[in-house]
């Protein structure tokens, strides 16, 4: 008899109590989270946190295998520092690339939040505003801690419930996450946040604390773990060497010249169709990251749909006012990396077939499949779902107008189902990941020439995904001077 409410204001009793039980049931949790950790006036009393360690921070979306672990950057040094009286952080990381890759390898961060104002500071020590997004993900990322998680929970204008045998918070300043507690020492046992993904729509992210010390009359704990609900994937591992409690943390104010600049909006997006051959296009512009266009008698068919939905939105726009008579309906992406799918969702809300390698099938149904609530996209409005057509080694596109030869790269290391295309009637090539003239090194420069000898191509340009359009004596001499001065 009580599933029915025959009232508006026996609707609005009946809410007003349920959220009243659960903020005096969020707060008494809250309560005991702050004693197991040392107190709650030890928690408020609290001015810095600091911690130093080491850890792994796995390269998100670049699994070889689609079904394979992620890669990771090796951290032997992670710092954080966090001054809670000034809503402060900064966090340095020493990062190394266990795993083969075109830019650097060994790289130095130093990201910092002032309050509501994000910057990094460079090998040089010059700061840099960031963006409006990266202080909402900082402020987050202060947030992941038990100490700093509790204390935000205990500020009177923040909102508490426990509704669901967890505790829902909304902060002060309107972030929300979800506290678990640990139900025998009540200590905080993870923090849980949802972030938008252009390639996977809402994710959740939890951050596990495990291995508790007590510094300074504080429980903190010596390692952090931070997974996503996306395969389960562990996107950082950290253990804590060294937990300091009220602390020197140095400097944390951003300079005045960062303060009074702008933070910086939306990368800008521009197309341009620029026609290498007949009914093929180079969809370039701004950005790393492009585009090929090709027409055929009935149809378009377009190579890639990477970096984001503006960026592929753009892209389908200009091919089809490039050949306004003629529909779009498939595209090419040639492999899973989150680069070359940030605009999979994209493609597939605009009714495209995606054509790429069968064992991509699997993980493009899940990207595409996922809801986009916290910022809802295109797909998630369109409420399509995909149109695959898978290949093996090779597929041949074909009609009177034009031949689109698709192949697999063979025995390629940084992804065994990446597929590129040749059109043979102008000795073209049309590739992403192979190679790119502005890379620092070319970890699969061998294999891109075993490949391109197996397939017998000796191209007359190349038309890429990444980089500009070169020659095939122009790439092979690049590759031969890097190797040189390399040895």
């Amino acid at each position: 008899m009580f599933g029915y409410v025959t009232t508006k204001a026996s609707a609005i009793f009946l809410g007003m109590s349920a959220i009243a039980f659960g903020q005096s049931s969020g707060m008494k949790a809250i309560d005991s989270a702050a004693e197991a950790l040392g107190g709650k006036d030890r928690i408020i009393a609290i001015r810095t946190l600091s911690m130093e360690g080491s850890g792994i921070a796995p390269n998100v979306g670049q699994n070889p295998f689609p079904e394979g672990p992620l890669p990771t950057w090796w951290v032997p040094e992670f710092n954080r520092s966090i001054d809670l009286a000034q809503h402060r952080a900064r966090t340095e990381q020493h990062r190394v690339a266990m795993f083969p890759f075109a830019l650097p390898t060994d790289v130095r961060q130093d990201q910092r939040l002032d309050l509501d104002v994000a910057f990094n500071l460079d090998a040089e020590g010059r700061a840099q505003r960031a963006s409006d997004a990266a202080v909402a993900d900082r402020r987050i990322e202060m947030l992941a801690t038990p100490v700093t998680i509790v204390r935000a929970a205990l500020d009177p204008k923040a909102k508490v419930s426990s509704l669901r045998g967890k505790i829902d918070i909304i902060t002060a300043q309107g972030d929300k996450l979800t506290l678990a507690l640990d139900g025998s020492t009540h200590l905080p046992a993870s923090v849980s946040w949802m972030t938008s993904s252009e390639n996977l729509g809402d994710v959740v992210n939890t951050t596990s604390f495990e291995d508790y010390e007590t510094v300074s009359g504080i429980r903190l704990p010596k390692r952090y773990v931070t997974k996503i609900d996306f395969r389960d994937w562990t996107i950082g591992d950290f253990s804590v060497a060294k937990n300091i409690v009220n602390g020197g943390v140095g400097d944390l104010d951003a300079p005045a010249t960062v303060k009074s600049a702008a933070a910086p909006g939306p990368p800008l997006i521009s197309v341009d169709a620029q026609q290498v051959a007949k009914g093929v296009w180079w969809l370039a512009g701004t950005g790393t990251a492009f585009s090929i266009l090709f027409e055929f008698d009935d149809h378009l068919t377009l190579f890639e749909a990477p970096t984001s939905e503006a960026r592929t939105k753009a892209v389908i726009d200009k091919a089809r006012a490039t050949v306004p008579n003629k529909p779009l309906t498939e595209v090419i992406v040639t492999h899973h990396h989150f680069d070359h799918t940030g605009g999979l969702r994209t493609a597939v809300a605009e009714g495209l077939t995606v054509i790429s390698h069968r064992g991509n099938e699997g993980i493009f149904k899940e990207m595409t499949s996922r809801k986009a609530t916290l910022k809802p996209d295109l797909l998630t409005k369109s409420g399509k779902t995909l149109k695959f057509r898978g290949m093996d080694d090779a597929l041949v596109l074909k009609d009177n107008s034009m031949e689109v030869d698709l192949f697999r790269l063979r025995d390629n290391t940084h992804s065994p189902y990446l597929i590129a295309a040749y059109v043979p009637r102008d000795n073209l090539l049309v590739q992403g990941d192979l190679i790119d003239m502005g890379w620092i090194q070319h970890p699969w420069a061998e294999n891109y020439r075993l490949n391109l000898a197996l397939r017998k191509i000796h191209f007359a340009k190349d038309i890429p995904v990444h980089g500009r359009i070169a020659t095939f004596d122009e790439e092979m001499a690049a590759l031969a001077e890097m190797e040189k001065h390399n040895k």
